[in-house]
């Protein structure tokens, strides 16, 4: 079935608030080049809808799914995505600095060239979810359980991995400098031999020089 485009900062609005007091879902749409701000969305479902230079101003939300979604090219910084669960979903090239994503659900989910610097995920559930090409410096993965999580040439840069369990989450190909976590929880991670010297700190030692 062709998807019905909505390309109106207005009607994208009407379509959310209308949704929300009907308890509707909003499904099979293709959203782009439009704006919202200033608007609280609460127990809204979207399925199978693509969201394209899309961008949020100011948006608080909670208990809020997305099924069979993508984002392309998308401004949603400083958003609140809190209690949220994203299913096989996709965000490309979009903008995710400082998101709230605090106790949400994330399966089968791929981050792609994405800029997450500041974002929290912390106490998330992560589950096939995949970080490719993606910068989330200072980001929280705190008390997150995670299975079959992939960081694929992301920069990782003194983000928070604290009661995060990383066996077998491969780090190799990532940047990780001066992330937080405890030496319990590194146990079974994949790294380089360079990251291996900069985490040996952790262990309480010095490495001593020629």
């Amino acid at each position: 079935m062709k998807k019905e485009i909505l390309e109106s900062d207005e009607l994208f609005e009407r379509l959310i608030v209308d949704a929300q007091a009907n308890d509707d879902s909003i499904e099979n749409l293709i959203i782009k080049n439009s704006k919202i701000n200033n608007i609280e969305i609460y127990n809204l479902d979207f399925s199978k809808v693509e969201f394209e230079e899309i961008e949020f101003s100011e948006i608080k939300s909670d208990r809020m799914s997305f099924t069979d979604c993508e984002f392309k090219n998308c401004n949603l910084s400083n958003t609140v995505f809190d209690n949220t669960s994203f299913v096989r979903c996709k965000f490309k090239n979009c903008k995710l600095t400082g998101d709230m994503f605090t106790s949400s659900r994330f399966y089968n989910v791929e981050f792609n060239e994405v800029s997450g610097n500041f974002s929290n995920f912390t106490m998330s559930i992560l589950e096939n979810v995949k970080y490719k090409k993606s910068v989330f410096r200072n980001s929280y993965f705190q008390e997150c359980k995670v299975k079959k999580l992939e960081f694929l040439d992301t920069d990782l840069t003194q983000a928070q991995f604290l009661k995060t369990k990383l066996d077998n989450i491969d780090f190799s190909s990532s940047i990780i400098s001066g992330i937080v976590v405890y030496v319990e929880d590194l146990k079974g991670a994949i790294i380089n031999e360079m990251q291996a010297i900069e985490l040996v700190g952790l262990l309480g030692v010095k490495i001593a020089k020629d």
